[in-house]
């Protein structure tokens, strides 16, 4: 399949300036916006009902796949937030919830600072010009019988901002993502456009509601190596010009420390630790984290030859086991049983976060970084 320009440009090319208010997004935004929070989740939980098999009629406790349990994250303007785990963990689900596609179990999330709680309907559609998400697939995510026209189109009328204008709106739109000239790609269907440009054109109909935020479920896992990089440029480019606050969900914590300013990381369903990107990349602090990291196919671009494990060492056996069942999980710590340093209280005991002296806001839901026991 042939590529276009709509992959390769993306790592320099200047993106113009959009002549019209359906590409201009939050552009024009002061310095003094940057940083403020945009969207806020506090304590999320998702459990989805595990339907019981056999006769009507038994009794029993029911069952629920403990998805997302006590998830705190927050979105700020201008910022990259980068959600890492690896499959299962529930980062997707995270997203889902915040975008609204789930009824969440528990938990709060607020949006500039209002309790956030659609049915659908209006309530919904209003939400979704704030908070738009951009799916992993662009195979699956664009309409096979519909024009980039269309699907463009139809964002811009969903959600109030065709204008009068609307061609310009278009043109504007496609020049946002970097798929130049937009007339060579306005009237293409989604089997004439590589995934990398599917990608681009799924992220231009995002920016069609002019979103204060953005959650990208691994946006970049389904292309190839070699156009991944030009479509997280592109991200960050968005980001700087709009002021967009980002969520950047992602089993890869080496393109986490490249594009996010900040990383949490998560196991089976909760939160393991947070902090700055390079912080967390550069000096780990829950045992898991470095197992992400040893896990990367070139360890040596995240972690020097002499970073270590503070308080201690990991052996090298670290990770060893499969992630738990999240029906069942384990009591205590959930990655205890895969952990080379647990202790007996982290089988029993679910640890707090714990700050981590290295730098600020860095953490760790971790029982070696309890400064009382030491």
């Amino acid at each position: 399949m042939k590529t276009g320009h709509g992959d390769g440009r993306g790592d320099s090319a200047a993106v113009p300036a959009p002549s019209d208010p359906a590409a201009a997004g939050s552009e024009g935004g002061t310095e003094e916006v940057l940083g403020d929070v945009v969207l806020e989740a506090t304590g999320l939980t998702k459990h989805f009902p595990v339907r019981r098999k056999g006769r009507a009629g038994l009794t029993g406790p029911r069952r629920a796949v403990q998805a997302v349990d006590d998830v705190s994250l927050t979105l700020r303007r201008g910022r990259v937030t980068a959600l890492v785990g690896e499959s299962g963990s529930g980062k997707s689900t995270v997203a889902r919830l915040l975008a609204q596609l789930y009824p969440r179990t528990g938990g709060d999330i607020q949006l500039h600072g209002e309790t956030v709680n659609v049915r659908g309907g209006k309530a919904f559609r209003a939400y979704c010009r704030q908070v738009q998400m951009i799916f992993q697939d662009p195979f699956a995510s664009l309409n096979p019988v519909h024009t980039v026209r269309y699907h463009l189109t139809r964002a811009l009328k969903i959600h109030g901002r065709a204008g009068d204008d609307l061609e310009q709106a278009l043109h504007d739109l496609l020049l946002r993502v970097q798929m130049t000239p937009p007339e060579r790609y306005i009237d293409k269907f989604p089997h004439e456009l590589s995934g990398g440009q599917r990608q681009r054109v799924a992220i231009a109909r995002a920016l069609g509601a002019d979103p204060e935020a953005l959650l990208a479920d691994e946006p970049v896992s389904m292309l190839d190596v070699s156009i991944r990089l030009g479509v997280l440029n592109l991200l960050r480019d968005l980001k700087e010009r709009l002021h967009l606050a980002i969520l950047y969900i992602t089993h890869d914590i080496a393109s986490a420390r490249y594009f996010a300013d900040e990383t949490m990381v998560m196991y089976a369903g909760r939160m393991v630790e947070g902090g700055d990107s390079e912080t967390i990349t550069q000096n780990p602090a829950h045992p898991y984290t470095r197992l992400l990291i040893d896990s990367a196919p070139d360890p040596d671009r995240l972690v020097g030859g002499s970073a270590e494990l503070d308080p201690g060492e990991v052996p090298a056996e670290r990770g060893a086991g499969e992630p738990p069942s999240l029906i069942d999980p384990p009591s205590g710590c959930r990655f205890h049983p895969r952990c080379p340093v647990a202790m007996e209280r982290c089988k029993t005991d679910l640890p707090p976060r714990f700050e981590v002296d290295d730098a600020p806001g860095h953490w760790a839901a971790c029982w070696l970084y309890d400064g009382a026991a030491r």
